[in-house]
């Protein structure tokens, strides 16, 4: 199927963090406090995929505050950290939400995503993922992990459904 039929059944996005949103550096204050980088354009890009009636989730197998702080201001409808299994979990939010897997992108970098990267409808990665995931993806981002991946792909989907107009700002 080509791609573009498949970004148009796309009705959720789940996207790892490190190495995607981010770019994957662990920074760490003098507390030991977590910082990580996201990008204004994922941001925005998420903004307008809920606004579309998109439904968006993280997933990731670490823990940390400042990503549940991003995704409370970005109100996010999933968040999921400390996930060992992604594939286990995609299971259980496509029951949640009605959906197939074919509805569902996911957005991956590295090794930890394989498996639900070839489970899921689109599977998308930034730039500079690891080989072994830039092989296996339906999409490969122009841009690198933590400058604007997710929004890259949110683009990619409403345009090839016709509808990247009209955002209401």
């Amino acid at each position: 199927m080509a791609l573009t039929s498949k970004l148009q059944k796309i009705r959720m996005i789940l996207s790892d963090v490190d190495g995607c949103l981010t770019d994957g550096s662990l920074v760490f204050d003098e507390q030991g406090n977590e910082i990580k980088a996201f990008h204004a354009r994922d941001g925005l890009g998420i903004t307008i995929w809920k606004r579309k009636g998109g439904l968006i989730g993280f997933v990731t197998r670490r823990c940390t505050s400042v990503v549940k702080k991003r995704a409370e201001e970005l109100k996010i409808q999933e968040l999921c950290q400390g996930v060992e299994n992604k594939v286990a979990l995609l299971a259980n939010i496509c029951a949640k939400y009605g959906l197939s897997s074919d509805e569902v992108a996911y957005v991956g970098d590295d090794l930890v995503d394989f498996d639900i990267m070839k489970a899921v409808g689109v599977s998308a990665c930034p730039a500079d993922s690891v080989p072994e995931i830039i092989e296996i993806a339906d999409y490969v981002c122009q841009t690198n992990g933590g400058k604007g991946v997710v929004r890259e792909l949110i683009e990619q989907i409403l345009k090839a459904r016709g509808e990247w107009n009209n955002f209401g700002f």
